[in-house]
């Protein structure tokens, strides 16, 4: 017999709160490594002598390996075993991290950082398919997915504290070292309180040549549209990355279409949920997702801040977000995931176009406030509702694929977000230094577009119907022997 909180055939965990709470380590341990960065890119960029570009590249080499890896992360968490893979990908994190923090080179910092984007890849759906088979869809999942989401606000606050801190007092090195032993631990502890991995399906395969293909392909498009500013959006090479992208990306399609056991069903794309929370996660990533970019570097540049001030400046945001995470669970007890997101997005769209306004007038922090306040609020919102879209009606089989699918899209508006947001600040600067008027201006325009993407995520959220969804979910799962 099943477990009342666990979906029919779902592996019960022998110890459910242990299992839980290593899960929500995994979402801590991402959302840590993506903030404590961002306070140390200052003094990357000086110690190392990395230019703008370069120090772009310290984020984006992440989030291409991270995006361009995703969907073969998800299809391994189907195939091999999720708790498995969950193992290989905080393993990857901590060996990647022990060689990030005694990098002496950009480059080799930059190869760093693409090695945690792989574990990543591999540790993000297997932990969001572990949780969307455990947990039964509903109450059981939406208060999972809540306590995940909270571990991942609780990153975010605990990363710009701890990377102000550990920058200030030891270096930018030890922002990569601290999460050594965190990654390592969960995948020792992963042996023993997460389920033990069902037996392979009989007659599946890993789709070898539709592995190579979109992940290749969707590197190179993110590559692409990390490095477009630098190279120009017309210039020979852009243009060819460009073109074999969309050939590789072609041939995926034309390979899944022919495959007796596809790596991702396209059926399940009939999914108005699904698609619906791939565009979500894409515009949440171009709008919530560089303020940690854009705001750091204008704390530190603009108002003359330490690492450690820069830091603390996102403790209070991090914090009303991880409010802003129960108010979706109370929400989604009552209103459908329509109404929250909608509500989210349009409070993301307010609250970035409000700190655009008061940055200028900043440096003693209350200016910036209320505008803070009223985004971190729909950034909690958004972030929780948008995940248990992306699992609704998708088959147990499919969840790490789904998850594998919303996540790519979400790394790629990250990639693409920063860089037509870094292109435009950077459009009327010229040489100017950091510091100077025009880069502080282009800053501020970055932030305006950031609003105009989350005004777009509002749309989306307005396109979804939630009494589609199940109508949808039936030729999914007819699909599935």
């Amino acid at each position: 017999m099943t477990s009342p909180l666990s979906p029919a055939g779902a592996p019960a965990p022998a110890f459910p709160r242990l299992a839980l709470a290593l899960l929500a380590t995994a979402q801590l341990i991402i959302a840590l490594d993506s903030t404590i960065i961002f306070v140390a890119l200052h003094e990357m960029g000086a110690q190392l002598r990395i230019n703008a570009q370069q120090l772009q590249w310290i984020v984006s080499g992440y989030t291409v390996a991270f995006g361009g890896c995703l969907l073969l992360g998800g299809r391994a968490a189907d195939l091999l075993g999720r708790r498995r893979v969950y193992r290989l990908g905080m393993a990857l994190f901590a060996l990647a991290s022990l060689v990030g923090g005694f990098s002496n080179s950009a480059w080799l910092l930059i190869a760093a950082r693409a090695v945690q984007g792989i574990g990543a890849a591999l540790l993000f759906p297997a932990t969001l398919a572990l949780i969307n088979t455990i947990y039964a869809e509903g109450t059981p999942r939406n208060r999972a997915l809540a306590i995940w989401s909270m571990a991942s606000a609780g990153g975010l606050a605990l990363g710009t504290l701890l990377g102000g801190v550990l920058t200030q007092s030891f270096g930018w090195a030890s922002v990569l070292l601290v999460i050594v032993p965190f990654a390592g631990g969960c995948a020792l502890l992963g042996g023993w309180w997460l389920p033990r991995d069902p037996a392979p399906l009989a007659g599946r395969s890993f789709d070898l040549a539709g592995c190579v293909t979109v992940t290749l392909g969707g590197s190179l498009l993110v590559t692409t549209l990390v490095q477009g500013p630098e190279w120009g959006w017309l210039a020979p090479r852009t243009l060819i990355c460009l073109v074999v992208s969309a050939v590789m990306l072609a041939a995926f399609v034309q390979i899944e279409r022919r495959s007796r056991d596809p790596l991702m069903q396209f059926s399940l794309l009939r999914l108005r949920s699904l698609r619906a929370a791939m565009l979500l996660t894409l515009l949440f990533m171009s709008s919530y997702g560089v303020q940690y970019y854009f705001l750091a570097l204008y704390y530190q540049d603009g108002y003359g801040w330490s690492a450690l001030q820069a830091g603390l400046a996102f403790l209070p945001p991090t914090l009303v977000c991880t409010f802003g995470i129960r108010i979706a669970e109370r929400m989604l007890a009552q209103r459908s995931p329509r109404q929250v997101l909608t509500v989210g997005m349009l409070a993301g769209a307010i609250g970035i176009a409000a700190v655009a306004v008061a940055l200028p007038y900043g440096a003693t922090y209350w200016a910036l406030l209320p505008g803070i306040v009223v985004l971190s609020l729909g950034q909690g919102i958004t972030w929780t509702a948008m995940w248990i879209v992306a699992g609704q009606g998708v088959p147990a089989a499919q969840q790490g694929v789904a998850s594998g699918m919303a996540a790519t899209a979400q790394q790629i508006g990250g990639a693409l977000g920063l860089a037509l947001l870094v292109m435009l600040a950077n459009a009327g600067r010229g040489s100017a230094a950091a510091s100077s008027e025009a880069a502080l201006q282009g800053m501020i325009h970055a932030q305006y577009g950031a609003a105009l993407f989350a005004l777009l995520g509002v749309g989306v959220a307005l396109w979804l119907r939630p009494q589609e969804d199940a109508a949808a979910a039936a030729p999914v799962c007819a699909n599935e022997g």
